[in-house]
């Protein structure tokens, strides 16, 4: 083998140890690779940073200014004052003007019997007629007793006239000496014996006298009539029933109607106010559409200890009966508030752990809120006697998630007064 010729072998390792010829030269690898990490590293830092920087910056920024879409919307009212007038609508029931159970007021068995249920009577009128056996002849035997009586007064009469006129003849006598003083005196004790008999008699006559008027009497009650006018609502007797004056059973039960009586309950906050002579307007779920014009007649002049309300009477004229003694009914009136209170929907209340409150929005267009006293609860709305003025912002539907503070943005429709439809009350 020449010098010039070479092993396969050693061809391969110089192929392994020589790099190949690219016509330049490359730059050293170990220190070119670290700058480049290095650089695209430092690259990627400063952007995280730059981006967390702009993210925290305007998230403080929304927490200094808040966006205009996350405020609020609100309806508020206007509250109303209640000064002069509230009208009130009260349920009550009718009661009749008069009623009465006829009893008999004597002892016999029913002859006839004039009326039923449902009729009308005028005062007066026959109801029954009762046989009184029993009692015509009580009064046959009073009147003979009477005419006993006064035959007695007579007789004594009589006795007494004599015996005086012979007191007068023996103190002739005496005084002639013709009989003695003895005969004298007992003349004298006869006459003014039967001068005392005398009076006994009329007493007697006198009291015999009323027996027979009592008995007339009586017997006067064996017909029944109508103490007043008005409408029979139950009858209990028959023809041949046995009747006794002690008072267990009634005959008859009458009642006037007209007018008939409206009784209401008047709250506490406005009983002061009930004056008589006030009109009312009485309605019935059975005559829709008629109204049924009354006037207050009286009260009772005195709160109920319980349930701190007056009872008090409307009178309503009632000439066609339609109002029937039982009924319910709803009485309509208007009466002066006695003080100012101010009247809120109830849907503005809060009630919770931190007391009865509304919320109302202040000059700055912020949640602010306001304890108040509740006078009375109607049901729509609520009276309230402290914590307001009549001149707030009030929003109307209570937001359980307002806190003090809070900003918010008012409706720019009006949401109404206090009472909705109804108007200011001032």
């Amino acid at each position: 083998m020449s010098a010039t010729e070479t092993h396969p072998d050693r061809l391969d390792n110089q192929a392994q140890d020589t790099p190949e010829d690219l016509g330049f030269e490359l730059p050293a690898a170990g220190k070119t690779s670290k700058v480049g990490i290095i650089v695209v590293l430092a690259v990627l830092a400063g952007g995280a940073f730059a981006f967390r920087f702009l993210r925290n910056q305007s998230a403080h920024a929304e927490s200094i200014t808040p966006h205009a879409e996350a405020i609020a919307k609100v309806d508020v009212v206007k509250p109303n004052t209640l000064t002069s007038a509230s009208a009130l609508a009260l349920p009550g029931i009718t009661k009749a003007l008069e009623e009465t159970k006829i009893y008999p007021r004597t002892t016999g068995y029913v002859r006839k019997w004039f009326v039923d249920i449902g009729d009308k009577v005028k005062e007066g009128q026959l109801l029954a007629e009762i046989d009184t056996p029993d009692l015509d002849a009580q009064l046959a035997q009073a009147r003979a007793q009477l005419a006993s009586a006064k035959a007695a007064v007579k007789q004594a009469q009589a006795q007494s006239t004599y015996t005086k006129q012979n007191t007068a003849r023996y103190q002739n006598l005496a005084d002639q000496k013709l009989v003695s003083g003895s005969q004298l005196e007992q003349t004298q004790a006869q006459a003014s014996t039967d001068e005392a008999t005398v009076v006994a008699n009329q007493a007697n006559v006198t009291a015999a006298e009323a027996n027979v008027r009592r008995l007339s009497d009586l017997q006067n009650f064996s017909k029944v009539t109508a103490p007043f006018a008005g409408t029979i609502t139950s009858r209990t007797i028959d023809r041949g029933a046995l009747l006794t004056d002690t008072g267990t059973t009634p005959m008859f039960t009458l009642v006037a109607v007209d007018p008939i009586r409206v009784f209401i309950d008047v709250p506490q906050t406005v009983a002061p106010s009930i004056q008589y002579g006030t009109p009312a307007t009485v309605t019935v779920r059975e005559f829709p559409g008629r109204n049924f014009v009354g006037t207050i007649t009286r009260s009772a002049g005195a709160l109920d200890p319980d349930l701190h309300t007056m009872s008090t009477e409307v009178d309503v004229p009632n000439p066609d009966n339609a109002l029937l003694p039982g009924m319910y009914v709803q009485a309509a009136l208007t009466l002066p508030v006695p003080h100012k209170v101010i009247e809120i929907p109830a849907t503005a209340l809060y009630s919770d752990a931190q007391g009865i409150r509304v919320s109302i929005v202040d000059a700055q267009n912020k949640v602010k809120f306001v304890p108040i006293t509740i006078e009375r609860d109607t049901g729509a709305t609520l009276w309230v006697a402290t914590g307001l003025t009549g001149d707030e912002k009030l929003i109307k539907v209570a937001v359980a998630s307002f806190v003090e503070g809070d900003p918010v943005e008012i409706n720019k429709a009006p949401a109404g007064s206090a009472s909705g439809s109804a108007g200011d009350k001032k």
